[in-house]
């Protein structure tokens, strides 16, 4: 059963990510509030972005994986800007930040 990982607006301005594995009805549940906790106190929402996978398992990892980036990464992913995603990736907080700086 094919799976989709997507990525909401929500009216606050964040970002939701999630799985389903209908698109359509899982919409109109964030729509209507029964979707999830941080969405209904958001509401509305607006789709941004959607992969589809060959199973709702990998589209689960895959949601897994992109809850976890930052807010600048994921906005990389939604407008397509790839080469950008592996540099977003890197450590940016001060200790190792500068150790990165020394060792180039």
């Amino acid at each position: 059963m094919k799976g989709y990982v997507y990525i909401l607006k929500c009216s606050d301005g964040s970002f939701y990510t999630g799985s389903t594995i209908d698109l359509d009805k899982r919409l109109k549940e964030h729509q209507y509030g029964r979707g999830a906790n941080h969405t209904k106190k958001r509401l509305p929402v607006e789709w941004l972005y959607v992969e589809e996978y060959l199973s709702i398992a990998k589209a689960f990892e895959r949601e897994k994986q992109v809850q976890g980036w930052s807010r600048l990464k994921k906005k990389a992913l939604i407008t397509g800007e790839f080469d950008a995603l592996p540099n977003l990736s890197e450590c940016k907080n001060e200790t190792n930040f500068r150790y990165y700086k020394e060792k180039k």
